[in-house]
């Protein structure tokens, strides 16, 4: 049973590892540059037209949208270069001045056909051609190379579609998450007790360090969003992006709040030590309301990451009895501090600060302020989509697409309401 258990643990490993974007990028770039090369092998008079290869290498992507949107840039920049190479084979050959006049040449033009990020590019691909093409009656061979790696570049971008990244970006959600929730109960556990100045300010640094996990989330979430667009494989992909991301801006929210949270503990700590930061009583409710709100943040990433699932209504129900507890817990900490506030009036500032703190938290995650944002998001996505591309949104309303996308946040917001 032990063996059966180990191999069932390695095989979920190789699932996983089947749909990571470093595995899924390596395979798939092979695949395109062998392809390319077989085909340039025998269209392509070179022995080794190593031009196609490397061109559909610069070209395959991770997501269909980086394919069709950076794809078609950087087929240009490795044209522009082929080109500028074959032009400085025929007229001076390979010496050490045509190459810094190549390298001027590439990057000026580069700007001037507006490869954008791709500039480098130009004057790679440029400098590769040129050392190995000596021969005025071979260089033209390149620019066939080229357009065989790029064709196959796109094709495999377009045959084989590549995955959608949503449920990574969800792991990614969940686990800021977790990680808010831990920080979270480690500062009610202190804030019942006298802990001193010193462990108050790590709390502190951990919430700061917090933020290298929102760029990484971000990241993760980036990738999901542009692994939805343009993809044939899904439906209703504005719909995902936007959920997604005002998720993560809630979690977001939420993690500066605390790290405010955590600065005024510290402070209430350093001007209280060796005393304990609060009274017994309001120190042991302070302890159950970040134990709620660290609750109701995991409830909020899950329901964020399966809006769209069985699982929905079981979360936001969940969620919902969450924070009505921690708006009770809140309520009951509100007369408590107000209570030592009348008995040292001199120092009410911090304690009615942490109140602040933990209502924030708690109306971010609201349902009904996270429809209202969703709602905005939405409108401004779809005014943008309607600026910038009139045409494709007036065939989407005739083909029912935008109607349907309505439909569903019409239905989506009722449920969170």
């Amino acid at each position: 049973m032990r063996e059966v258990r180990e191999w069932t643990v390695q095989a979920g490993r190789i699932l996983r590892k089947r749909r990571d974007p470093v595995v899924v990028q390596t395979l798939r770039s092979a695949f395109a540059a062998t392809i390319a090369y077989v085909i340039a092998l025998r269209l392509s008079p070179e022995k080794a037209p190593l031009t196609a290869p490397l061109t559909a290498l610069l070209v395959v992507q991770v997501t269909l949208y980086a394919t069709l949107t950076n794809g078609f840039r950087r087929v240009n920049a490795v044209v522009t270069g082929v080109l500028l190479a074959i032009a400085f084979s025929l007229l001076v050959g390979l010496t050490w001045w045509s190459l810094a006049l190549l390298l001027v040449a590439s990057l000026a033009v580069g700007r001037l056909v507006r490869v954008e990020e791709y500039v480098p590019e130009v004057a790679i691909s440029a400098m590769l051609v040129l050392g190995v093409t000596s021969v005025g009656d071979t260089a033209w061979a390149r620019v066939l190379e080229t357009l065989i790696g790029a064709v196959v570049g796109l094709g495999c971008n377009l045959l084989l579609a590549p995955p959608v990244w949503v449920e990574e970006a969800g792991e990614s959600i969940e686990g800021l998450a977790r990680r808010l929730r831990q920080l979270m109960l480690r500062m009610g556990e202190e804030a019942a007790g006298a802990p001193p100045a010193d462990r108050a300010a790590e709390r502190l640094h951990e919430a700061r360090r917090l933020d290298h996990d929102i760029v990484e989330v971000d990241a993760a979430l980036r990738q999901a969003e542009e692994s939805l667009r343009l993809n044939p494989r899904v439906r209703e992909g504005l719909l995902h992006r936007v959920v997604l991301r005002t998720g993560l801006d809630t979690l977001e929210i939420c993690t500066v709040v605390l790290r405010v949270l955590a600065r005024t503990l510290t402070d209430l700590a350093k001007e209280r030590e060796p005393e304990p930061l609060f009274e017994s009583e309001t120190g042991a409710v302070l302890e159950q309301l970040l134990s709620q709100i660290a609750d109701a943040v995991v409830s909020f990433a899950v329901l964020v990451t399966t809006h769209l699932s069985a699982s929905a209504e079981s979360a936001e129900e969940r969620l919902a009895a969450e924070l009505r507890s921690a708006a009770a817990t809140r309520d009951k900490l509100a007369v408590l501090l107000r209570e030592e506030a009348e008995r040292d009036k001199g120092n009410w500032q911090l304690p009615g600060a942490v109140l602040t703190e933990v209502n924030r938290i708690l109306d971010e995650m609201d349902t009904e302020h996270r429809t209202k944002r969703l709602f905005e998001e939405l409108d401004r996505v779809s005014a943008e989509q309607r600026a910038r591309m009139p045409r494709l949104t007036r065939l989407r309303e005739r083909l029912g697409v935008q109607e349907q996308l309505w439909r569903n946040r019409a239905g989506f917001g009722g449920r969170s309401r």
